[in-house]
């Protein structure tokens, strides 16, 4: 296995979930991950060898803004795409009507999700998605540990806001 997959191959599912919500696009998300993998790698002499989750992080992130820019439409209008059944699927035990109550949950944080800003969405999904501590978001985002901690609490607020709103 070579020093790259060792270092990035694990994270990439977690690159994906923060590109994914970033962009609010599945075709982008895996689009602005590959390019951040080929950026890693073309820039792995330069690698500290210090956290690689937070340094591909890091990438997929820029990448995620980059693609942001380039955007036709600003992604928290959309509401990004359906959940599949696939996605929502949680073994045969389950009653139809508990399928039907969290497949509306899902959508439900899904679209308070989308209606944020990208800088409070990215946070929420860093820390409560995929559970990175407070310094690597720090890292990740380039903003100092306490506006990361600030920023979160205010993602949070207007997380909240928006699935009260969302459940009238």
């Amino acid at each position: 296995m070579t020093r790259f997959e060792a270092l990035f191959a694990p994270h990439l599912q977690a690159a994906y979930t923060l590109a994914r919500w970033l962009t609010a696009s599945d075709s982008a998300a895996h689009d602005v991950v590959q390019e951040s993998a080929y950026r890693a790698f073309k820039y792995l002499n330069s690698f500290d060898g210090e956290n690689p989750r937070a340094w591909f992080l890091s990438i997929v992130r820029n990448e995620s803004m980059n693609w942001l820019r380039l955007a036709a439409h600003p992604p928290w209008l959309t509401m990004g795409e359906d959940i599949s059944d696939d996605d929502l699927a949680l073994g045969h035990q389950q009653t139809p009507e508990f399928l039907a109550l969290q497949a509306e949950d899902v959508a439900l944080l899904q679209q308070a999700l989308q209606a944020l800003a990208p800088g409070y969405r990215e946070v929420i999904v860093l820390k409560d998605l995929e559970g990175l501590p407070y310094k690597d978001i720090a890292q990740v985002t380039g903003v100092p540990l306490g506006t990361v901690m600030s920023r979160l609490s205010r993602a949070r607020s207007a997380l909240r806001v928006q699935l009260q709103a969302l459940r009238r």
